[in-house]
């Protein structure tokens, strides 16, 4: 078992606060918006096994089987499947979407094929892989989740009481549900951003002045005036998860992270297609092809089980989980059939004989037997094979 030095991301969107806090140190003034656990090779954890610190990357590299076991190898390769963060939004996250692993693989290669170098701005497949992902809130945390009913979405734009809307509200109450949100999602994000500028406008006054409701979209206003993604974030479903609570996101599920400190799971991948409320590349017709035109309710998760409350989900790159230890409760021993990583979110607790605080992770290779004890709030990252 060894312990994990993480790098810390300073996207601009991240919380100054939110990190330092969790972690127990003073703030630096600048944003800190994730922290990385794991091997992906953007910002690989590190590890120090008596000969200095390496990066866990190449400790895998070296023997991948002593550290993921037989069986993570023969299912996902000789990598670790799955990447860990803590996420601290202080401001919104783009809207986006992933792809599916034939989506990934097929975008993947003809951009290859084009020789689009792989950090160029426009490149949108880092990886042949998908990226499902859920994040669990250790904080209230808001976001958005998939597509609203037509119907819904047609009323909270009504309510806004902006005249030039009108050909939107009328488009999503004359469509099929699939063909509206398609073809409402185009025009918001084709439209001449000239011609939009005076509707954007009047949203932005009108979002403010209504609060309620459409408080979320007046902190979209705020850090991106002027961006056809706050009309477009209309069409998606409004969620509020508290702490304990998860959301899901699978390919294709338009989203965004609005606000809160969560742990992020997610398959070990870089794909992402943005809709709008960023800087970054927007490439709206392959957005267009990736995005899942189906209304629905957000996949929320609510922990099961008994000391181990676990995080279901449909796929088996990640498996995520928590214990919550107490005073005097008995050890939690782990399975030892796959890697997993520990990560301490509260309390003082220890794995094996390594005290933990929050914020503080693990790596712990197949194989090798874990006892959890003491008192605090540990999560669990591992893979189903």
């Amino acid at each position: 078992m060894d312990r994990l030095t993480n790098t810390i991301r300073p996207y601009a969107w991240g919380s100054t606060t939110a990190l330092p806090t969790l972690l127990g140190v003073e703030p630096t003034g600048e944003p800190q918006a994730e922290m990385w656990m794991g091997a992906h090779p953007g910002a690989p954890s590190r590890i120090d096994r008596g000969a200095g610190e390496r990066a866990l990357s190449d400790v895998i590299a070296d023997d991948p089987e002593a550290e993921l076991g037989a069986a993570t190898v023969a299912r996902f390769g000789p990598r670790l499947p799955f990447l860990f963060k803590i996420l601290a939004a202080g401001a919104p996250l783009s809207l986006q979407v992933h792809p599916d692993r034939v989506q990934a693989r097929t975008g993947f290669e003809d951009e290859e094929r084009r020789g689009v170098p792989i950090d160029a701005d426009h490149r949108n497949y880092k990886d042949p892989n998908h990226k499902p992902e859920m994040i669990c809130a250790l904080t209230a945390f808001d976001g958005l989740c998939g597509f609203r009913p037509p119907s819904e979405a047609a009323e909270l734009l009504a309510g806004l009481d902006v005249d030039s809307l009108k050909p939107y509200v009328d488009l999503l109450r004359a469509h099929p549900e699939e063909a509206a949100l398609r073809e409402m999602l185009t025009a918001v994000l084709t439209a001449d951003r000239s011609e939009m500028a005076h509707t954007l406008h009047e949203v932005a006054a009108a979002v403010t002045r209504l609060g309620g409701r459409y408080t979320p979209y007046a902190t979209l206003v705020h850090h991106f005036p002027g961006d056809p993604g706050v009309i477009a974030a209309m069409l998606l479903n409004h969620v509020r998860l508290q702490p304990g609570e998860a959301m899901f996101l699978g390919a294709g599920v338009p989203h965004a992270y609005i606000d809160g400190l969560g742990v992020e799971l997610l398959a070990n991948s870089d794909n992402v297609l943005r809709a709008g409320l960023t800087p970054k590349h927007v490439d709206v017709p392959e957005l267009l092809k990736i995005a899942k035109f189906e209304p629905g309710d957000p996949n929320l998760l609510r922990p099961e089980g008994d000391a181990e409350k676990v995080y279901e989900t449909p796929i088996d790159e990640f498996r995520l989980s928590r214990f919550l230890l107490a005073p005097g409760g008995a050890p939690q021993v782990l399975p030892d059939g796959t890697p997993q990583i520990l990560l301490c979110t509260a309390g003082s607790p220890q794995a094996g004989e390594l005290a933990l605080r929050p914020g503080e992770s693990v790596f712990v290779p197949a194989g090798e037997k874990v006892e959890l004890s003491g008192s605090g709030t540990i999560f669990r990252a591992t893979v189903v094979v």
